[in-house]
């Protein structure tokens, strides 16, 4: 990959018009990003997706005229959260691209070493929320694979647990980038209640995938 399809990637205005192959090459490079956040809300966007699929596949169908309203409102939430996720690759770049221009700040002098202290800790929390974020979202999608998986259309069903999977997963690749960034926080408040949240969110993912793939398996 040439020095200027790098810069392209990391250029958050035009990742998405990143072909897949160059994206994946570069993560798959010994450049540092995209790294394990973007890839875990790039993973998060595609269960998004698949939620927009089975809904786009259900709303207008005669046979599910039923249940059209619900569907249209999971469409509708589900292209919003894969625009939030979408967001969120780009995010997670440009946390890791500010931690990285502080982390080459000057430090010969106690001033140095002082002001660029104080800068690490606040791209840390940045990059700690990028992270979080994604996780919220992730949860977001297996809150409305929930409503789907009822509902959605049948043929199409078995999207809605490939959904279910990938945003649990998704959720528990975000929190790792959460794990390592907090180990380096010296704000105890903010640590306590982030690890709370980090503590509550797998629990509610992996009872919300459950019930997921529960209904979705009776339907196929």
């Amino acid at each position: 990959m040439t020095e200027n399809t790098n810069e392209n990637i990391n250029n958050t205005t035009r990742i998405w018009q990143c072909p897949a192959e160059e994206f994946l090459t570069q993560a798959a490079s010994a450049a540092p990003a995209p790294g394990g956040g973007s890839i875990a809300a790039y993973s998060a966007a595609m269960a998004a997706a698949m939620l927009c699929m089975v809904a786009n596949l259900t709303v207008g169908k005669e046979k599910y005229r039923d249940v059209a309203t619900q569907a249209a409102t999971v469409l509708w939430e589900a292209q919003n959260l894969l625009a939030a996720l979408q967001k969120q690759v780009s995010r997670d770049i440009e946390a890791f691209g500010r931690f990285a221009v502080v982390w080459q700040m000057p430090k010969e002098t106690e001033a140095d070493q002082a002001a660029r202290a104080v800068q690490l800790q606040e791209t840390l929390r940045n990059a700690t929320e990028a992270p979080l974020a994604t996780a919220r979202y992730s949860l977001n999608v297996l809150e409305w694979a929930r409503i789907l998986a009822p509902i959605g259309n049948a043929s199409a069903i078995s999207d809605v647990g490939v959904a279910a999977y990938l945003a649990e997963g998704a959720l528990q690749a975000a929190l790792l980038s959460v794990d390592i960034n907090l180990k380096s926080l010296r704000d105890p408040a903010y640590v306590a209640k982030v690890q709370a949240e980090r503590t509550l969110l797998p629990e509610q993912a992996a009872d919300l995938r459950q019930q997921v793939i529960a209904m979705m398996e009776r339907r196929l």
